[in-house]
C-alpha cells in the first residue's frame, strides 16, 4: 500500500499532530512538497501533502484562509502540514477552522521536525510500496508460468483470478469462451462476446476497458497474438482498477498466453500440411493411405460419413475464408469433433462430420452473410457436398465444386448439392447463359412467326410435348396433321437441324422452357 496521512501521523520520528480532518487520514500521499507561494495550486498535480510555514500568508485572516484552503482541496491536495515555531508559535484558528470546514486534513509539524524528514519518509514509503509491487509481480509471474506449464491455460486463468481477486476468461478466435476461472465466471464472460468481437476487428495488440454485465465489475479486454488478426483474447474482471502488482500479473498472463497462441499457430500450420496430404490422398482414391497418414489426428473423421465444403473468397474481403475456417474449427472444438480445413490459394476446402456442429456452424455463418450482404458484394461463396465416405471423397469434392459454381451464378453465399439433386432441373434454366442460348436458337422461328406466316414456335412446343405424335399434337393445335407436318419441315429448314436427332429435340425443348421460366 502507498503511504497515507495516517501512516505519517503514526511515524514515531515525525511527531505530527492532527488538528483537522481526522476522518480523512486514509488518503494516499503521492508526494510531499514544500511551498510558500500564496497560490501553489498551478504547481500541484493532486495527491500531495503540502508543507508550509505561512511565510507569505496572513494565516489569521479568516476569509483569506477559506479561499486558500478551498483552492487546495479543489486541486486535490490531500493534506496540509503547518510548521509551528517558525512564523507562528501555533496554527492560527482561522486556518484550523477553514480546514475543518473544508474537511482538509491539517497536520501540525513541530519545529524539530524538518520538512525534509517528511519528504524522505514519504519517498521511502513510496519506494517500499513499489518494491513490494515489483516483488509481488515477479512472484505472480513465477506462479503463472508454473501453472501454464503444468496445468495449461485453465491453471493459468485460475492463478490470475486469484492474483487480481477477480475473474479471468480466455476467448478463441471466434469470440467464444474457451475457459474461465472461477467456474461461475463462464456465464458472465460469455455476455461480453460482442465486446471481444469488436476488439478483434482492431490490429493486435489491442485492449479496452468495459463495464461488466449489469455493471457488476470492471473488465479489461486484451487481444492475444502477434499477427495482424488477433488469435484469441483475455478478459480480466475486478471490482476496482488494477494496482501495480495486479498489473504485472495481467501483463505476465498476456505474454504467456500469447506464447501459447503462437505455438498453437505453428502446430496448426503443421496440421494443415498433414491435412492437405490426407485430402490429396482421399481425392486420388487412396483412403487407406490417407488413414495411415492421418493417424489419430484425423483418423476418426475418415471412419464416419462426412461432407466436403469448398469455399471461394472474393477480392473485396481477403479475411472471409479465414473467418469461415475459424468458425468451423471453433464449433468442432466445442463439440469434440475433428475437422480438416485446407487452404488452396483463394479457396478453402473443409472436411467435417455429417450432421456435426462444424457443418451447422458453416451453414449458419453463410446464412448470416446472406442476410447482411449487398447486391454487389463479392465476399464469400460456398458449395456443400452430400454425405460421403472415404471411397467417394472425389465424387463429394466434385459435388461441392458444382454447388459452388451454382452459388456463384445465382448470387448466393451457400448452395447444397443435395438441394440441387432433389429439385427440378427447370430452376437451373433461369441462368442468363442458358437464356441467351435459348433466345439465339429460337430467334429465327420467332422472326418467322412475327411476319404472320405461321405459328412455328407453338406448333413445335405442342409436337415436342406429345413426343412427336402427329395426331395428338395436331388435335391440341386444332389443325390437320398434314399442316403440322408441313410446319415441322419448315422448322427443320429454318434451323438447319433434323428433328429426328434426340439432342436437337432436347435442346429445343429446354430452350422453350427457359424462355418461359420466370
Amino acid at each position: 500500500m502507498p503511504p497515507t496521512l495516517a501512516s505519517l501521523v503514526h511515524h514515531s520520528a515525525l511527531k505530527l499532530t492532527v488538528r483537522a480532518g481526522e476522518d480523512r487520514l486514509d488518503a494516499p500521499v503521492r508526494w510531499a512538497h514544500a511551498s510558500e507561494l500564496a497560490d501553489p495550486v498551478p504547481y500541484m498535480e493532486g495527491g500531495e501533502l503540502l508543507l508550509i510555514t505561512a511565510l507569505k500568508l496572513d494565516a489569521e485572516d479568516r476569509e483569506a484562509m477559506r479561499r486558500y484552503v478551498r483552492r487546495l482541496a479543489g486541486a486535490g491536495v490531500v493534506g496540509l502540514g503547518f510548521a509551528v515555531g517558525v512564523h507562528y508559535e501555533d496554527i492560527p484558528d482561522a486556518l484550523v477552522d477553514a480546514a475543518r470546514e473544508e474537511g482538509l486534513p491539517l497536520l501540525e509539524v513541530p519545529r524539530r521536525t524538518p520538512f525534509l524528514a517528511i519528504s524522505k519518509a514519504v519517498s521511502a514509503a513510496i519506494a517500499a510500496d513499489q518494491y513490494r509491487a515489483v516483488t509481488a509481480g515477479f512472484a505472480a509471474q513465477r506462479e503463472l508460468t508454473r501453472q501454464a506449464l503444468t496445468e495449461g491455460p485453465e491453471g493459468l486463468l485460475a492463478a490470475l483470478a486469484a492474483q487480481v481477486d477477480g475473474w479471468a476468461a480466455l476467448y478463441d478466435a471466434s469470440g467464444a469462451v474457451v475457459a474461465a476461472a472461477p467456474e461461475w465466471a463462464g456465464r458472465r464472460a460469455a455476455r461480453l462476446t460482442p465486446d471481444v468481437t469488436r476488439l478483434r476487428e482492431r490490429s493486435a495488440p489491442a485492449s479496452s476497458v468495459v463495464a461488466g454485465p449489469e455493471n457488476e465489475d470492471r473488465v479489461e479486454l486484451h487481444s492475444l497474438g502477434t499477427g495482424r488478426r488477433p488469435r484469441a483474447a483475455l478478459a480480466v474482471g475486478t471490482a476496482a482498477a488494477l494496482g501495480t502488482a495486479e498489473r504485472y500479473a495481467v501483463h505476465s498472463a498476456i505474454a504467456l498466453l500469447t506464447l501459447t497462441t503462437e505455438r498453437s499457430r505453428s502446430l496448426h500450420a503443421a496440421e494443415q500440411r498433414i491435412g492437405a496430404a490426407v485430402l490429396r490422398m482421399l481425392l486420388a482414391g487412396e483412403p487407406d493411405h490417407a488413414r495411415a497418414v492421418a493417424g489419430d489426428l484425423y483418423g476418426g473423421l475418415l471412419d464416419a460419413p462426412f461432407r466436403i465444403i469448398v469455399a471461394a473468397g472474393g477480392e473485396t474481403n481477403g479475411d472471409a475464408l479465414g473467418t469461415l475456417a475459424e468458425v468451423a474449427e471453433s464449433a468442432a472444438a466445442h463439440s469434440g469433433e475433428v475437422v480438416l480445413a485446407v487452404p488452396e490459394g483463394n479457396r478453402l476446402v473443409i472436411l467435417a462430420c455429417d450432421g456435426g456442429a462444424a457443418v451447422a456452424a458453416c451453414c449458419d455463418h453463410a446464412a448470416a452473410r446472406e442476410a447482411a450482404r449487398k447486391a454487389d458484394d463479392d465476399e464469400l461463396v460456398v458449395g456443400l457436398s452430400a454425405p460421403a465416405g472415404p471411397i467417394a471423397a472425389s465424387a463429394a469434392y466434385k459435388q461441392a465444386e458444382q454447388a459452388l459454381s451454382v452459388a456463384r451464378r445465382r448470387g448466393r453465399v451457400l448452395v447444397e448439392h443435395e438441394h440441387m439433386a432433389a429439385g427440378s432441373v427447370l430452376p437451373l434454366l433461369a441462368d442468363d447463359a442458358v437464356r441467351a442460348f435459348a433466345d439465339g436458337l429460337l430467334r429465327a422461328l420467332r422472326e418467322h412467326d412475327a411476319t404472320g406466316r405461321g405459328d412455328l414456335v407453338a406448333s413445335l412446343r405442342a409436337w415436342l410435348s406429345r413426343h412427336g405424335q402427329w395426331d395428338a399434337a395436331a388435335a391440341d393445335l386444332g389443325v390437320h396433321r398434314h399442316t403440322l407436318r408441313y410446319r415441322m419441315r419448315r422448322v427443320e429448314e429454318i434451323l438447319g437441324r433434323s428433328l429426328d436427332d434426340p439432342d436437337t429435340r432436347m435442346e429445343l425443348w429446354l430452350s422453350l422452357k427457359a424462355t418461359t421460366t420466370e
